[in-house]
């Protein structure tokens, strides 16, 4: 087929790759503007552009993919299929109704559940047990369109937003052309979503990071969990930023306040939470790198009854 890729992040260029691997001519990758970054504000490529650069594909960084200017440049390119995955902009009908096959979209959930940004971290902040991929034909709602195809990805009990991802985008690339080769030889089906079912989540912010200890050990330990790599769950301690990595839900109840440090051992900090207690493994202080709490705590030393700070 020949193809218009649509995507931006590194959960995209997995997809992309996974394409240009089954042998479709991906005419053109279309994705978001650069964006300065850091102290320095370089401008920075999304990941999707320099995959597509590696492979000598042309690449289109409109900033309103909808502008009429841009659905005639689109025009030029006579796309089999467009392919979006995590682009981050809303197509037009004029846009979806371009290419013969329409327009797929790979998302990270089992729609109906999840509409919306960030899928995958939610899935872990939630509790879930199982998520997955969903191909879909898409419409002009927000994640609305039939359904192609889907799979399953189990998620284990110490996954982090960083691992599902990996998963996902596996599982994903592969759906992907499977759901191409259906399209192409004509046996896909078509099912439309239960809109009565369907949940939406939104955007992951730094400020979701940081730590309610009133909530249970079991809901903070999922929200450092789902937040690891980014933004990181957070607390304070002596007015500096403390980023909590890892942590394990403890077997003790303790009689403390939520938030305070109520126990300190030479390899283990634990703090109270609203039902319990959360042993933190891997922290973070900050101007410091990650380290255990073993090492954390011979490098400064905390003592029991010190409040973390929200």
């Amino acid at each position: 087929m020949r193809v218009v890729f649509m995507g931006t992040p590194d959960f995209a260029v997995g997809i992309l790759e996974e394409i240009i691997r089954a042998g479709h001519e991906v005419v053109l990758v279309v994705t978001q503007p650069d964006k300065p970054k850091g102290r320095g504000n370089t401008m920075q490529f999304p990941p999707v552009k320099e995959c597509a650069l590696e492979h000598g594909i042309e690449v289109f960084q409109p900033k309103k993919i909808r502008e009429d200017a841009n659905v005639e440049y689109l025009k030029k390119y006579a796309p089999d299929i467009m392919i979006v995955a995590a682009f981050g902009q809303i197509l037009s009908k004029n846009i979806l109704d371009l290419p013969k096959y329409g327009c797929v979209n790979v998302h990270a959930s089992l729609l109906p559940k999840y509409r919306g940004a960030a899928p995958i971290q939610w899935a872990i902040i939630n509790g879930d047990e199982i998520t997955g991929v969903t191909t879909m034909r898409m419409d002009v709602g927000i994640d609305t369109g039939d359904m192609i195809a889907k799979r399953q990805v189990r998620i284990a009990c110490d996954e982090t937003g960083g691992s599902l991802f990996d998963k996902l985008t596996e599982a994903g690339a592969k759906l992907c052309v499977e759901t191409m080769e259906m399209l192409e030889q004509g046996t896909a089906e078509f099912t439309p979503q239960d809109n009565e079912a369907s949940t939406h989540t939104s955007m992951i912010t730094k400020e979701l990071g940081n730590i309610d200890w009133t909530k249970s050990a079991v809901e903070i330990e999922r929200l450092i969990r789902g937040l690891n790599p980014w933004p990181s769950a957070y607390t304070h301690l002596n007015n500096k930023t403390f980023k909590i990595w890892k942590a394990r839900v403890a077997d003790q109840k303790g009689d403390y306040q939520p938030g305070c440090i109520a126990r300190v051992s030479k390899n283990e900090l634990l703090v109270q939470t609203g039902d319990g207690m959360l042993s933190l493994l891997e922290v973070q202080l900050e101007g410091k790198k990650r380290m255990d709490a073993g090492s954390f705590l011979r490098g400064y030393p905390v003592e029991e009854g010190i409040f973390l700070m929200q």
